[in-house]
């Protein structure tokens, strides 16, 4: 990954869902998370869906071999799968805001 750049995002709804999950492998750490209604991409003719339920999300998530976490929007642990990654993120997250 770029060492100056924390976070690469692949956007399901622009990129399509298998290709969302490529890019995860392929070091981006950041799915856009459920969307209540997307129009820009599908009024320029995106064939994603517009929505997607939080559970499905996760699936994909799984299925693309990563560990689904939520994060808030500057990307501090708010829930994870994985306890001890939960655990470690959280102690980041402390030290970051007592430093």
């Amino acid at each position: 990954m770029l060492d100056n750049v924390p976070h690469i995002k692949a956007y399901w709804i622009m990129l399509g869902i298998p290709m969302a999950q490529l890019a995860l492998s392929y070091g981006a750490n950041d799915v856009d998370g459920t969307v209540v209604e997307e129009r820009i991409y599908h009024d320029a003719g995106a064939t994603t869906p517009q929505a997607v339920e939080r559970s499905e999300l996760l699936r994909w998530i799984r299925d693309a071999g990563r560990i689904p976490v939520e994060r808030d929007t500057i990307y501090n642990v708010l829930w994870s799968e994985d306890a001890q990654a939960q655990a470690s993120c959280s102690t980041d997250a402390e030290a970051a805001t007592t430093s």
